[in-house]
């Protein structure tokens, strides 16, 4: 479900000239039986709403005053988000003759021509106030105060992000709150300049209009108007045109496949830098721990501690925070029934509050292996909103790929991966002749729009690129991805499980031993598969082709090369 929140206004849209009829109540009702929240948003008082909408109690949360106070109808209690209205402003209003005027906990309210009276009232005091207009009404509220701000404190309270509301509205106070929401409603009887940015219009006014968005959105939680709904997308880069590229909000599962050292994960950060850009919650669970310095997230689990179920979510139980799962503590074999695990758990949060906006699974193909018995057991049947990179598109199991919809195919053998992909799902892909791809560009095939292949240049990620830097310095990498110094007759075995360690070794082996693995080329091979360092690996594939060179010589380019790129303490 990704509509969790529904926003109402009150005055001609839920209400047609101050009443609800019965059949928008019931309508109401049974939008909340569905396991949604509702909020109403308006400019009225709250006394005065109660006081003609007996009902209200059907909400969840009321914003009243235009945005400066929220009530909670089950405790009855409420909060003031502004300060209350300076006492002499009132009383200048009323000297001046301002009638009528209504004074709430924190709103003034009059009428149109009186703006200018009350304009002048608030230059004269010198007070910090701002004046908003709905419909003949004029709103006087502390500065930054509005029905967004309003909404916005109302969500945070239910747990729950604007990316996961509608809201609905027909006057121009109703901007500030039907912007922030992911999906933007206008009644037909609305101002024209409220249903021209809207993202939906009604066919029918006020309190039928409404009827017919909720029974719409307990219908098919508004999938019908999923091409409307792209004010949210996020960039992903530029077409061959200079065209901009975008990635829907929702319901895209997508999949990043490319070599080791081909730009898979410079890809996914910058992708998902911009959906956290946007505010979306995101979860990247990282087998190899490759991402912990990515910012703007909480990182749990490192070398020595594996992460725990319990600490992940409540981590995501904030909607403000992005989590990285590092599960390099995490056994080998322990790592897929962990993964299913969290999978499960983050189905459950993702069902109750919408979050996380989007899970990125880095190293797809060891946590969902194409020969993983458990899949179609442990595997939704979508994944929306879903990331899986992975080397090779056939080492994933097949309940993945058929969730799919999108490829992103980076390095030398991207045609090969879009290639595998539609030979999986027996899609048929374009003629197409092998494209040559630029630096930082991609291959995006969205072929369940049934497109060609389009080449996409990457916007480049923001973040330092450096995640792995601290990671191959010092941390511990595994035996099996371990450099060992062996020698020619196989009779060492001193094993470099970092880069710290590496150029100890190196520079205290006898020559025969450096010249015996760098004339084999096992350095860049290594830097390259294990270090997953392409720029390193091409460095080091020079310095190994000069075979003439000595081993005092090697030694020190060798070093000097690691040093320019990782900070070795």
């Amino acid at each position: 479900m990704r509509f969790i929140a529904f926003a109402c206004d009150y005055d001609e849209t839920l209400a047609s000239h101050g009443r609800v009829s019965s059949d928008g109540v019931a309508a109401l009702k049974r939008l909340a039986s569905s396991g949604r929240k509702l909020v109403l948003v308006t400019g009225r008082e709250l006394d005065d709403l109660l006081g003609i909408f007996p009902e209200a109690d059907v909400f969840d949360r009321i914003v009243a005053e235009n945005g400066a106070l929220v009530h909670r109808p089950a405790s009855r209690e409420k909060t003031l988000l502004g300060e209350r209205p300076p006492r002499q402003f009132v009383d200048a209003l009323i000297d001046r003759g301002v009638s009528p005027l209504s004074v709430g906990e924190v709103i003034v309210a009059t009428t149109e021509p009186n703006q200018g009276v009350v304009l002048s009232t608030i230059r004269d005091l010198g007070l910090e106030l701002q004046v908003i207009f709905n419909k003949g009404s004029v709103m006087v509220l502390p500065s930054g105060i509005n029905k967004g701000t309003g909404l916005s404190r109302a969500l945070r309270e239910l747990g729950l992000s604007a990316h996961n509301c509608v809201a609905i509205g027909d006057a121009e106070n109703d901007h500030a709150f039907l912007s922030i929401s992911e999906c933007s409603a206008a009644v037909s009887n609305a101002l024209p300049t409220l249903k021209e940015r809207a993202d939906i219009v009604t066919l029918r006014e006020s309190t039928a209009g409404v009827i017919k968005l909720i029974d719409q959105l307990l219908s098919d939680d508004l999938r019908g108007y999923e091409g409307r709904l792209s004010r949210h997308d996020i960039l992903f880069g530029e077409d061959e045109r200079g065209q901009p590229v975008f990635l829907r909000s929702d319901g895209t599962t997508l999949l990043i496949a490319g070599a080791s050292g081909a730009g898979k994960s410079t890809t996914a950060t910058a992708l998902i830098e911009r959906i956290v850009e946007r505010e979306y919650q995101c979860c990247l669970i990282d087998p190899e721990g490759d991402y912990s310095g990515f910012e703007r997230a909480v990182v749990l689990g490192s070398s020595n501690r594996a992460p725990v179920l319990d600490e992940i979510l409540q981590v995501l139980d904030n909607r403000d925070s992005n989590c990285v799962v590092n599960m390099v503590g995490v056994p080998s074999d322990d790592r897929s029934p962990f993964f299913a695990a969290l999978l499960a758990r983050l189905q459950e949060l993702r069902a109750r509050t919408g979050r996380p906006h989007w899970i990125a699974i880095d190293e797809a193909h060891h946590l969902l292996p194409s020969a993983w018995g458990a899949a179609p057991v442990a595997l939704p049947k979508e994944l929306p909103n879903t990331i899986f990179m992975t080397l090779e598109p056939r080492q994933l199991s097949a309940e993945v790929l058929s969730s799919v919809n999108e490829v992103i195919a980076v390095g030398p053998s991207a045609h090969s991966a879009v290639e595998q992909l539609g030979s999986a799902l027996e899609v048929s892909l374009p003629p197409l002749a092998p494209p040559t791809l630029e630096r930082a560009e991609v291959l995006l095939w969205r072929f369940r729009r049934r497109e060609p292949p389009m080449r996409v240049r990457v916007a480049a990620p923001r973040s330092d690129q450096r995640r792995h830097r601290r990671k191959y310095a010092e941390g511990e990498l595994k035996e099996d991805r371990s450099f060992y110094f062996r020698g020619p007759q196989g009779k060492l075995n001193l094993r470099a499980q970092n880069l710290i360690i590496f150029n100890q070794i190196a520079q205290g082996v006898d020559d025969a031993t450096w010249l015996y693995h760098l004339r084999r080329g096992e350095y860049s091979r290594w830097f390259r598969e294990e270090i997953k360092d392409e720029d390193l690996a091409s460095e080091a594939a020079d310095i190994e082709r000069n075979a003439n060179s000595s081993a005092v010589e090697t030694r020190q380019r060798m070093r000097q090369a690691i040093e320019r790129r990782y900070t070795i303490p």
